[in-house]
């Protein structure tokens, strides 16, 4: 190494340590699968002390959004400060990568100085390009840091509220279920009052958590130092809030307390106890950091600061998103305003509660799904259960269940056109990779990246998208248009032509029933899936004979790959018992895919085993 090189060093390491004198220590304390569903957002029922301390000293948000409605896709948000649905990682425990020029938010803070540690949750969907954390593991703490001057970025995140833990039998009840209000969609039942109690009980038990670590800044004198956020990583683990992008599974608490030395940084509207409707998300705060740390965040960054040097303009809107949540497709996309939500649904044909194996562990699933099959629920409580409309408007302020929807008000015909207009400048302005199939995303990225792919002729975005449009618009007049698709020289306008027939049921497949013949032929598999559900599920005995047939090639993952196997499966299990030819098949198939991230090798042995289950419950 010459003398000059040396120098050059020096002089870095030596600006690195006088900026980071100026850079407030920063904490986050997150929690997974609950919404503000705590004292300080004005719920009685909840017994969240420190939380509601640390709010009376801070400012919380009432529309704070995680994005996505469930972990992975919502913590790939936050690291990438980018939409998964730009980056292909949308999907839940997908894997796809970032291009090479851009960075995961902690390395650009620990160019700046900060020591980064995250204890202990990643689970990201996009890979890893290098080290990303000074240190992470369930032993990762800012009291770790070789040099106790340097500013430290510390996640401690706390398991004990999550999904799985409010269905644990047996519990010792605290919360009393008679007590718990109910939401309007929920059946009241005491399984229901139990689960929901039960999520009340760890919200307690995450607060003591929480103010463990806050006594920690304060016994090591840091306080004074330290900017704190709380916030929880998507709505709560109950059905009908995770995995959903109504408010109720993407509205999270969001506490920000910033000590008096470093007032200067916070966000223009902030007050002391005070409360903000400002728009903020999970795609804000990779940008937030960087700008409390004084850096212009970069321009691939998708989200606005809402505190620091760079504070951005408050945003109008906030946007969630939906895609496959574990075993189950469906896409949805949402805009979340002032006083309402708009909800796009691109695959209105399937129904919110498809069956998704995890989520039917929970007793209040069971129970609810149980009473609909008897027919003893209510309109509200119902709907869960049945096929989605094209759009849906809540009013966030009247309607706080999100149970009645507006779209044919003509009183609220305004706020939707104008809400729709802006999920329609929101998915151009993004890019968004969500209207390819699953596996699309990957081979038409191979060798690149999803985002740079999308800004390549080998996505014809505007044109794929406008064949969505018109697929799940519901239209009857586009029946023709739909036909017309399937003969596009692209295979995913030709995927949306052959979807939009299946939503149009018997009537769209009974009037171009030879051309989704014909798809079942497709070069893609993704084409002759969707052709074959539309033919098995409203075909004739001998369309249906050539579906089945269809379905059961594609199904198996080692031949075919993960991706058409799941989605062959999603739509065998959709033909119910029409399908009872394929269940020795199904029986004998092999249920691990190779070469696919093993976080969701399950999925394809999820679906195999429902499927039986059902198809023997047929026979």
């Amino acid at each position: 190494m010459n003398i000059i090189t040396k120098i050059l060093i020096s002089l870095t390491v030596s600006t690195l340590q006088i900026h980071a004198t100026d850079l407030p220590n920063i904490l986050w304390l997150t929690s997974e699968d609950n919404g503000p569903h705590l004292g300080c957002y004005g719920d009685r029922y909840a017994d969240t002390p420190n939380l509601d301390a640390l709010a009376a000293k801070g400012m919380i948000y009432t529309r704070a959004i995680s994005n996505a409605p469930v972990c992975a896709p919502a913590r790939t948000t936050i690291i990438s400060g980018m939409y998964p649905t730009s980056t292909g990682a949308e999907h839940m425990r997908s894997m796809t990568r970032l291009p090479k020029e851009f960075k995961m938010y902690p390395v650009y803070l620990r160019e700046l100085g900060y020591y980064c540690t995250n204890n202990s949750k990643e689970d990201y969907n996009l890979a890893k390009d290098g080290q990303v954390w000074s240190e992470g593991g369930r032993k990762a703490t800012w009291t770790n840091r070789p040099d106790k001057d340097q500013p430290f970025f510390a996640i401690h995140n706390f398991t004990v509220s999550h999904e799985s833990q409010i269905r644990k039998r047996p519990h010792q009840q605290i919360h009393d279920p008679a007590k718990v209000r109910v939401p309007d969609y929920h059946p009241d039942t005491p399984e229901v009052r139990q689960d929901w109690a039960q999520y009340y009980d760890k919200l307690t038990e995450m607060d003591k958590m929480v103010g463990d670590k806050l006594k920690s800044i304060e016994e090591q004198g840091l306080a004074d130092d330290t900017i704190i956020f709380y916030y929880g990583d998507h709505g709560s683990g109950m059905p009908r809030s995770k995995r959903w992008p109504y408010f109720s599974g993407i509205n999270v608490p969001l506490i920000v307390h910033v000590p008096e030395k470093w007032k200067h940084l916070a966000s223009t509207d902030y007050k002391t106890g005070g409360k903000s409707d400002r728009r903020v998300g999970f795609i804000d705060l990779a940008p937030t950091l960087l700008s409390i740390a004084g850096k212009k965040p970069p321009i691939q960054m998708q989200g606005h600061a809402f505190m620091g040097k760079h504070e951005a303009t408050a945003q109008e809107y906030g946007y969630g998103f939906r895609g496959r949540m574990d075993e189950r497709y469906d896409m949805v996309r949402s805009v979340v305003g002032e006083k309402f939500i708009y909800i796009r649904n691109y695959m209105p044909h399937k129904p919110y509660g498809q069956h998704v194996s995890y989520m039917f562990q929970t007793p209040t699933t069971q129970v609810w799904k149980r009473m609909f099959d008897e027919g003893k629920l209510n309109e509200a409580q119902s709907h869960f259960w049945k096929t989605k409309p094209a759009e849906e408007l809540y009013d966030l302020v009247n309607d706080r269940d999100e149970v009645k929807n507006l779209v044919k008000s003509k009183e609220h015909a305004d706020i939707l056109k104008k809400m729709r207009k802006a999920h329609l400048d929101h998915i151009n302005r993004i890019i968004d990779v969500g209207f390819l199939p699953e596996g699309e995303i990957h081979s038409r990225s191979e060798g690149s990246t999803p985002y740079e792919m999308a800004r390549t002729d080998k996505y014809p975005f505007k044109r794929i998208f406008l064949s969505a449009e018109m697929a799940a618009g519901l239209s009857p007049w586009a029946t023709k248009t739909l036909t017309a698709y399937l003969k596009d020289k692209d295979s995913a306008i030709r995927y949306w032509g052959a979807m939009g027939l299946l939503m149009r049921g018997k009537k769209g497949v009974s009037m171009t029933g030879k051309h989704l013949e014909k798809a079942l032929s497709d070069d893609s598999p993704y084409v002759r899936v969707v052709a074959a559900e539309a033919l098995g599920k409203y075909g004739n005995k001998d369309q249906i004979s050539k579906a089945l047939e269809t379905l059961g090639q594609i199904a198996d993952p080692i031949k075919n790959g993960c991706f058409p196997s799941m989605l062959a499966m999603n739509a065998i299990d959709h033909l119910d018992d029409k399908a009872k030819s394929l269940l020795p098949m199904i029986e004998s198939m092999p249920q691990v895919p190779e070469g696919v991230d093993k976080r969701f090798q399950g999925y394809v042995g999820r679906l195999v085993k429902t499927t039986t289950e059902e198809l023997k419950g047929q026979q």
